[in-house]
């Protein structure tokens, strides 16, 4: 039986019968269990569509294939009507039907708003754990005061609520990234929402790699590294960080329908993307006004919103339980 606690596949020894217990490494351990998660396989091949749908979507767009922005105003009932058809002009050309009023292909639009999602959900995470990794590793190795700093850091920063800060100092800090990016509105609000996201969102990551770090800096390994002379950088990088991949890959999957969702909430209140650039907020905030002359307008956006968000929830569910050590094995 190896440390793990799972009993190991037995190998016959072919000269004399013996039998040998032949130990597996923690990845083939995890891979084992993720092989048997069939919930989790299914989230993950979900989340790696999503995922290559939103990087694909520019070149679909280059190409003609999806049409985000151009009106097909004779496919609606009068100007600025409702779109003819059954739920809201859905036809083998336009699988989610059209917009009402403008006659936009609501598919081709869900698609570049994915594309916006996950680019400000995805940079916004490698933000927080850039900072939340580094300054988890220090406060926890360091100890002392250093650890006493960084922790009241933390319980500041935790002090602001994210939501409101974003609507707070939206429009002062998109004007001046406007200003100093010399670009248009977009781009701008996109750099607003992972700075802000990606501040807010290291604290809960410095949390969690400080405990993983309190727990292994004892450990004989690392008290071996201190008595050869090793740096502070090398027992930070090379002797704990390989050992922290673990909650860093599940946290990051955890934390990545949550920016998903609070990027779709900020569109929706007016803060993110703005029209005419696509994005699920604001599409959903279009959506809401044709709740009942067009359902098929707000169902088929929130529906894909809703698969995005629980594809990445049930692949951090997996993960985490395929790689907790005291998880069942049975």
């Amino acid at each position: 039986m190896a440390e793990t606690g799972v009993v190991e596949p037995a190998a016959v020894d072919a000269r004399d019968g013996a039998v040998e217990i032949v130990g597996r490494t923690p990845w083939q351990i995890t891979r084992s269990r993720l092989a048997r998660d069939k919930g989790t396989l299914v989230a993950l091949g979900a989340a790696i569509f999503f995922i290559v749908l939103a990087l694909i979507a520019p070149v679909l767009t280059h190409f003609g294939v999806i049409d985000p922005y151009s009106s097909n105003t004779e496919l609606l009932g009068g100007l600025g009507s409702l779109p003819k058809g059954p739920l809201g002009g859905v036809s083998a050309e336009h699988w989610m039907g059209v917009e009402p009023g403008t006659g936009r292909d609501i598919m081709s639009r869900v698609i570049a708003g994915l594309t916006v999602s996950l680019v400000v959900a995805t940079l916004a995470v490698l933000v927080s754990v850039l900072l939340g990794t580094t300054i988890g590793i220090i406060s926890g190795t360091a100890g002392g005061r250093v650890d006493w700093f960084f922790s009241r850091v933390i319980d500041f920063v935790l002090s602001f609520p994210q939501t409101l800060m974003l609507i707070a100092l939206s429009t002062i800090v998109i004007d001046l990234l406007q200003a100093a990016l010399g670009t248009d509105r977009t781009p701008a609000s996109m750099v607003f929402m992972i700075l802000v996201m990606g501040f807010f969102g290291w604290p809960y990551f410095a949390r969690i790699i400080r405990g993983q770090v309190l727990s292994l800096k004892e450990r004989e390994f690392i008290e071996a590294a201190r008595s050869l002379g090793a740096s502070p950088r090398r027992i930070y990088f090379k002797e704990l960080l390989p050992h922290l991949w673990a909650p860093i890959l599940v946290y990051t999957t955890l934390i990545m329908p949550q920016n998903i969702a609070t990027e779709a909430a900020l569109g929706f209140l007016g803060v993110g993307i703005q029209a005419p650039t696509p994005s699920f907020g604001s599409i959903l905030n279009d959506s809401v006004h044709y709740a009942t002359s067009d359902p098929a307008y707000f169902i088929f956006p929130g529906v894909t919103l809703f698969l995005v968000v629980l594809s990445f929830n049930l692949l951090g569910d997996g993960l985490r339980d395929a790689l907790d050590p005291k998880a069942d094995r049975q």
